[in-house]
Parts: C-alpha cells; sequence; structure tokens
C-alpha cells in the first residue's frame, strides 16, 4: 500500500487500483477519526478552531519546507513561537512535537519513493543502511543531552540565529559545489556521519532543529546524490525526534502546546506528504538557494 500516491499507474490492473483507492480511503478515514476523538478530549471544538485553526497552514508550510530540503521544520516553527511569546520551553516542546507528524510522514513518503523507484540503483543502495546508522548516533547525542543536562552555551533565540545564518551560507557554498553528483556512500563517510550525527543530536535537543541539515550539507558536499541525501537528512530527523517522545510528548511534565499541535500536526502530515513531490519536480539547486536566503533572512531577525 502506498498511502502518499493515490494515482497507481495506468498500466496497473483496475482492480488493483481500485484496491489502493480504499486503502487510501480508509486510511484518511481512520486518520480522521483520530483526529475526532483526540479533539473530544478538549473543552470547546469551536472555540479551538478559531482560535487555533490557522495553525494548520503552519504545519503545511513548515513541513513543506523541512522535507523537501532536509532542514527540520523547527526553522520555521522557532521564529513562529517566538514571536507568538512563548517560552523557550514550550517552543522547543511544540516544534518536537509537530515534526513527529510531519518528518514521519515525509520519511514515509520518501521511504515509498525509494522502493518505487531506486531500490535498485547503485547510488541509492545504502540509503536505509546510513539512515539507521546515522540516526542511533543523533539519538545518543540528543539523550546525552538530556541525561547530562547539557545547556545550549545561549538563549534560544540567539543559538537559533547564529545557527539559521551558518546554515543558510552552508547550504549556499554546498549548492554552488554540487554540479557533478555521482559518488556513492564511502566507508569513511559512515566516520563522519557518526560524528555529524551524535553532535547534531545535541543541537537538535537544544532547538528542535540542526541534525537533518547538517547531514544534507555533507551528504552534497561529499558530492552524494541530492535527492537521497535529503531522504537520509528527513530519516534521521523523523527517528530523532519521535527519540524525545517521553520528554516532549508523553511526559506529564511536558510544555508543548497541546491544542496548537492539534491542528498543525495534521498540517505537517499533508506538508510531509507533498514535500517529496515538491522536490522531485523542482531542480535541488533553486530549493536550496531559496530556502537558505529564507534562513539567513530568519536568521538576522531573531539577532
Amino acid at each position: 500500500m502506498d498511502p502518499f500516491n493515490t494515482l497507481a499507474p495506468s498500466n496497473t490492473p483496475a482492480a488493483v487500483r481500485l484496491n489502493r483507492h480504499y486503502q487510501n480511503l480508509s486510511l484518511v478515514l481512520l486518520l480522521c477519526g483520530t483526529w475526532l476523538f483526540w479533539a473530544s478530549h478538549f473543552h470547546s471544538l469551536f472555540d479551538l478552531i478559531q482560535e487555533y485553526g490557522r495553525f494548520v497552514f503552519l504545519g503545511i508550510t513548515g513541513a513543506v519546507f523541512a522535507n523537501s530540503t532536509g532542514a527540520g521544520g523547527g526553522v520555521i516553527f522557532i521564529p513562529v513561537f517566538s514571536s507568538l511569546g512563548f517560552t523557550e520551553t514550550q517552543s522547543v516542546a511544540t516544534s518536537f512535537m509537530i515534526q513527529c507528524f510531519g518528518m514521519t510522514a515525509g520519511a514515509i513518503s520518501w521511504s515509498v519513493h525509494y522502493r518505487r523507484q531506486h531500490h535498485q540503483d547503485n547510488l541509492w543502495l545504502s540509503l536505509i543502511k546510513t539512515s539507521s546508522f546515522t540516526a542511533i548516533f543523533s539519538v545518543l547525542g540528543l539523550w546525552t543531552s538530556q541525561l547530562l543536562q547539557l545547556n545550549s552555551p545561549s538563549s534560544l533565540h540567539t543559538s537559533f540565529s547564529i545557527f539559521s545564518i551558518v546554515l543558510g551560507i552552508a547550504i549556499i557554498i554546498s549548492s554552488k559545489s554540487s554540479t557533478q553528483i555521482t559518488r556513492a556512500i564511502m566507508p569513511v563517510d559512515f566516520l563522519w556521519l557518526a560524528v555529524i550525527g551524535y553532535f547534531g543530536g545535541i543541537i537538535t535537543a537544544w532547538l528542535s532543529v540542526g541534525v537533518g541539515e547538517l547531514i544534507v550539507i555533507y551528504l552534497l558536499l561529499r558530492r552524494i546524490c541530492a535527492k537521497m541525501a535529503v531522504a537520509i537528512g528527513v530519516i534521521v530527523s523523523a527517528i530523532t525526534v519521535w527519540s524525545a517522545s517521553p520528554i516532549h510528548i508523553f511526559s506529564t511534565n511536558s510544555q508543548a502546546l497541546y491544542e496548537l499541535v492539534l491542528f498543525a500536526g495534521p498540517g505537517a502530515i499533508l506538508g510531509g506528504m507533498l514535500a517529496r513531490k515538491l522536490a522531485l519536480l523542482l531542480p535541488v539547486k533553486v530549493l536550496k538557494l531559496f530556502f537558505s536566503t529564507w534562513i539567513i533572512l530568519t536568521g538576522i531577525v531573531m539577532l
């Protein structure tokens, strides 16, 4: 079943196409039912829609950005939450929760693309192995930060601003240096990905964003297939944000705003489904230049 591609190929038998449509409809109904069940735990759904309904578009925007470039949705969520007066803890926790929706949808979508288009492509053969290996170290980094109570060296605003500016410049440089991307991932890359994953996980614990971007930048500089680089960044980010769920989702002390996530989360799922199609339609270089400019401007504004 492919819940992210409702249109089966034209040469697919009619019975198979019809079965896929029923499966997709069943999935949509299941998701809607789950959302209504969750919404029923709040006091007034009408009041919630009036106050938080607009955050559906925030979820879509953040997830499209995150899953089409490999950059985490926190790049969009953190500035918005800061402008709304959220505390640093609320901003990070809420961003983590929304990304659990959007990055998961994106990771599934990219995995489906790999299974359908590249499972016999030599340049893509290491997708699952590379993603799994890097995610292990990213999760270790995130929990190292949590268990040892490693704090960000400065405030969230300053850390995020500096990180955004450096990230944006790095993306521009990597875009200019990736005109001929033909390499497969080599054994030495796993050593560097372990280091990047670990320290990226620590940064992600502080900012809710970081590891995916660092991975994509490294892979592009190493002239790895750009689309696979984005897919790896998305998959690792999805695993990393879910590894923090005992803190930001299932903990009674979570500072996340669940009412906001109730609307931004489904939006992030939709954005995660659309992002892969956008990334495949547009040249990666154009996407990188556009979003890197946006990231740099965001960082400057928040300084």
